[in-house]
């Protein structure tokens, strides 16, 4: 038996040589890490992930510039104002050149989360319309919208060279503009002209007499997605908005930012402790400056050694080296906390404007008191000198007005019969709930219109009386719905935001109030009348049921998702109330009520008040199929509530004017240069009035 050889002693060295490779290999990445920014260079950290559109870029375009800290984008201005769009939409971009022409680079923007912004080409050109209901929601957001009009940065506005995206106080290095390269025709074919279609009723802008304002696409895109959110509050918020005037309080806010950015990255170093105080006390006085300012508007007289002092210990702090990503994330905690306090004071503001639009004055809830207890003190009126003759007969020119607010219903009386040559043949039945019911009685008994007749009504009482099956007893007032409208043929163009004003569900059982009556006219208690409307009982209605102003700039097939899949034409233009003639043996003839009753059962919820007036949408546009009568557009000039851009001439001129929105005329929040058509008719020298402190 052979013996078996010793085996071969193996090698250390390739061992050892392939466990100092792998060695080698964990070490590169983390060098990699440790040193691949030079010092003093900030990172070009990613922008947190928010809704706002990215650009055309699709993110920060890595674009060579010059490399800036951020605590350098504050000097001289607030939160990169002024700065790129690179920027305005990334944040964070280190490079912060933009080679585009300037008059397209975006302003910085307020974008919360949540909020729809961007989107693509495709999607734009589809047109949308998204409705909620303005008066039903208090906090006036909107329940069904839809955003699938959306806009690229391809949006130019046809004046929008005249905007100036750097504000005083900020230099920039000019940016490098290349002459743009126009594609051969090959690429891109011309897009056929399409004609502008003009839209009754709800006129832009231009067709009221006020140029539109310059804006870009994404002040469109923030201007929608605050509208969606808060609704009509940022109208009013943009004409009421106050630039701070004051340069030395601005100067105190970039100062008191930087330090804050700088301080703790001083705090951590080493035989710093005497900057490290100055920063803190300079911190606090700003502080302590800055919160006096707000109550007390003159600052103090050694505010200017206070700002030297804030120079010097910032320019100090700058001279130290310290790390730039502690100093980018603390301008970044900054910025975050700035945006999350700005917002918080948004909701907070539209809430308040909210509540001041929807709840009743004190002033009105102390003369609507005073006038019950009036009643009841009284002596009875004598019914020798009642006109309850007039109020049933057909031969009289009767208009029927539902109203819960006094002075609304007064004006438009007053404004009727003041327009009116013929006024003693006119006849005004008011529709009121029963809490407000005594308070109309005794102010009409009070108050005379010339020769015209008034007639108050507790909706409420009949309803309960003569119609229990009916369910809805509660008084109703108009609704007014929210509605966002984008044009289909011109989809680059910014969508609008309009008050479409309906029917309510008591609006659709006054033939059963007044069986007697062949014909009414309908106004609206927000309507103030300039010119003589007797030519509208000459209108031969035809077959036709209601006399209404079209709103062409809403179709019904936009609604298509509300209305469901009952037949009705999609290409049928909106109406509005306000100012409605109704044929009230048509609207027998053709079972309007019943069709109503029909409707309700099927979009209504009577358990659920929201959902049931909700549904006034629908069914008002559907009741009226095929049996709307279109009145002349110059009849009404709607959006007196929250338009701000209605010139006074168009104002002058129409035959009415409807302040549908929320801003009524009655309230402070009302847009004072339209509150003067309503107080023109508003009574004067009333006693009660004045004991109420009711400022017209």
């Amino acid at each position: 038996m052979k013996a078996t050889a010793p085996p071969a002693k193996r090698r250390r060295g390739p061992r050892l040589a392939v466990l100092a490779l792998v060695f080698c290999s964990l070490l590169v990445p983390i060098a990699f890490l440790f040193n691949r920014f030079p010092a003093g260079e900030c990172p070009p950290l990613r922008p947190r992930n928010t809704p706002t559109d990215l650009g055309n870029a699709g993110g920060c375009a890595p674009r060579i510039g010059s490399a800036l800290c951020p605590a350098d984008l504050f000097r001289g201005g607030l939160l990169f104002r002024g700065m790129s769009s690179s920027v305005a939409y990334c944040r964070f971009c280190l490079y912060v050149t933009d080679e585009r022409p300037q008059q397209e680079i975006d302003l910085p923007s307020f974008d919360r989360p949540g909020f729809e912004s961007g989107g693509s080409g495709s999607e734009a050109k589809r047109g949308s319309a998204g409705i909620t209901d303005a008066k039903a929601d208090a906090q006036d957001a909107p329940s069904k919208i839809s955003r699938s009009n959306e806009y690229s940065h391809s949006f130019i506005d046809s004046d929008r060279s005249r905007v100036s995206t750097k504000p005083e106080g900020i230099v920039l290095p000019p940016p490098k503009i290349e002459k743009p390269v126009l594609p051969p025709p090959k690429v891109e074919q011309p897009k056929p002209e399409v004609k502008p279609v003009p839209v009754p009723v709800q006129k832009t802008k231009n067709d009221r007499g006020k140029a539109p304002r310059v804006q870009n696409a994404d002040d469109v895109e923030k201007a929608k997605a605050c509208q969606l959110e808060f609704g009509s509050y940022c109208l009013w918020s943009i004409e009421h908005k106050e630039v701070m005037r004051d340069a030395i309080v601005k100067r105190l806010k970039d100062q008191l930012f930087v330090a804050r950015s700088y301080y703790p990255s001083i705090a951590k170093l080493k035989g710093k402790e005497a900057l490290t105080r100055e920063l803190k006390q300079n911190i606090q006085e700003h502080e302590r400056v800055l919160s006096e300012s707000i109550v007390d508007a003159d600052l103090p007289s050694f505010i200017k050694v206070k700002i030297e002092r804030m120079d010097q210990s910032i320019s100090r702090a700058k001279s130290c080296t310290v790390d730039c990503n502690n100093v980018d994330k603390k301008l970044r905690q900054i910025l975050h906390m700035t945006e999350d306090e700005a917002h918080f004071h948004m909701k907070q503001s539209a809430y308040l404007y909210n509540l001041g639009v929807h709840t009743m004055p004190k002033s009105h809830h102390c003369l609507n008191m005073r006038l019950t207890v009036e009643y009841f003190k009284s002596a009875p009126l004598d019914p020798d000198n009642s006109p309850s003759h007039k109020f049933n007969s057909p031969d009289y020119r009767h208009y029927v007005i539902l109203s819960k607010n006094v002075l609304a219903a007064s004006v438009v009386i007053n404004s009727t019969v003041s327009s009116s040559e013929d006024t003693e043949n006119v006849v005004f039945h008011v529709l009121t709930d029963a809490q407000n019911f005594y308070a109309m009685k005794h102010w009409f008994a009070r108050n005379s219109y010339r020769e015209s007749a008034v007639d108050v009504i507790n909706y409420e009482q009949i309803i309960f009386e003569n119609f229990p099956e009916f369910g809805t007893q509660q008084l109703y007032l108009p609704e007014e719905f929210r509605v966002f409208i984008s044009s289909l043929e011109r989809p680059t163009e910014k969508s609008r935001m309009e008050y479409l004003s309906l029917f309510s569900h008591s609006h659709f059982f006054i033939p059963e109030i007044f069986k007697n009556l062949k014909k009414v006219i309908v106004l609206d208690d927000d309507v103030v009348v300039q010119r003589d409307l007797s030519f509208l009982w000459n209108l031969d209605l035809g077959e036709k049921v209601n006399g209404a102003v079209r709103f062409c700039g809403l179709k019904l097939g936009q609604l298509r998702n509300l209305l469901g899949k009952t037949m009705y034409d999609p290409q049928s233009c909106a109406w509005m109330s306000g100012v409605n003639l109704i044929d009230m043996d048509k609207w027998r003839e053709h079972n309007v009520t019943e069709n109503y009753l029909q409707l309700l059962r099927k979009f209504g919820n009577n358990d659920d008040e929201a959902s049931l007036r909700a549904a006034a949408l629908p069914i008002s546009l559907l009741s009226f199929q095929n049996l709307l009568y279109p009145l002349d557009e110059r009849l009404t000039l709607s959006g007196l509530g929250y338009d701000y851009g209605i010139e006074e001439e168009v104002a002058q001129s129409s035959a009415s004017l409807h302040y549908n929105g929320n801003m009524k005329p009655w309230l402070e929040l009302g847009i004072p240069d339209y509150r003067k058509y309503w107080k023109r008719f508003l009574t004067r020298d009333e006693r009660f009035m004045d004991e109420c402190n009711v400022s017209p």
